[in-house]
């Protein structure tokens, strides 16, 4: 019971992580051009540090009160936090129901620019920056992990996918350390793509696939059973699974604590 209720509790206590508005450049990197301006937050354990660094994408819903809790939750594990908003800088709020105003191949730049920023920061471990996603941003964190991106030569060093959308021709070219968590009901970014992806991949073994048989998409999120609007007048289920949200947590807390420390 604890375990469920560790990310409400958090909300409880929103006052330890102050969280800090940042600017940085998003960067080009090989065919994906520089975005516009940046904009994101900080959340940082107290003390001088450094600390390692996970950079937070949110989710097609853009930066909200999801985010808050994940940040908030990410420093109550000892990690510096950047959230970069990806969509308000290119003036929408959410893509939900427009995936192609925004793209994962598009926030490539963002991260990116994400790694280069905490780089310069003293209080952050160089070289000890993983990042974590959710729908949108899980697929951005397979984007981020492609070999012909080379992310990790700019200091990441592995991230947690939350119920991607998985892209079978484009994401099996992983490099580096993976968390994919996935939900078997989910019929807004299928678990069975990823479970193509993962079988198609030049370096299995760098990617741990879990997924949950009873688990529709939003797994994590503490909000009642709903419908929401995808593209294409599609409607799809989300719904908090109380199996597979304390797991999920547990695997996210016990990987970053290998690849990050």
């Amino acid at each position: 019971m604890i375990r469920l209720l560790a990310i409400a509790f958090l909300m409880l206590f929103a006052g330890t992580a102050a969280a800090q508005s940042v600017d940085f450049p998003s960067v080009a990197v090989g065919s994906v051009a520089a975005g516009p301006e940046i904009k994101g937050r900080i959340y940082k354990p107290e003390g001088p540090g450094p600390f390692p660094a996970i950079i937070l994408a949110h989710s097609c819903a853009g930066a909200n009160r999801h985010t808050d809790v994940w940040g908030r939750l990410l420093v109550s594990w000892g990690y510096l936090v950047l959230a970069p908003d990806s969509f308000g800088p290119r003036g929408t709020k959410a893509v939900c129901t427009t995936p192609g105003v925004v793209t994962p191949n598009m926030r490539i730049a963002d991260i990116a620019g994400a790694l280069d920023y905490l780089a310069t920061r003293p209080d952050v471990i160089k070289g000890k920056i993983g990042i974590i996603g959710h729908s949108h941003g899980g697929s951005t964190v397979l984007r981020s992990a492609q070999k012909r991106f080379d992310l990790a030569q700019r200091g990441l060093a592995g991230g947690v996918a939350y119920y991607p959308g998985c892209n079978p021709a484009f994401d099996t070219g992983v490099s580096i350390p993976i968390l994919l968590l996935a939900g078997d009901k989910d019929d807004w970014t299928p678990a069975d793509r990823c479970r193509q992806m993962v079988a198609d991949l030049a370096r299995p073994n760098l990617v741990e696939a879990v997924y949950y048989p009873s688990a529709y998409h939003s797994f994590d999120s503490q909000a009642p059973d709903r419908t929401v609007p995808g593209a294409a007048g599609k409607q799809h289920h989300l719904s908090f699974d109380p199996a597979a949200a304390p797991d999920a947590e547990a695997r996210t807390k016990a990987f970053f604590a290998k690849v990050l420390r």
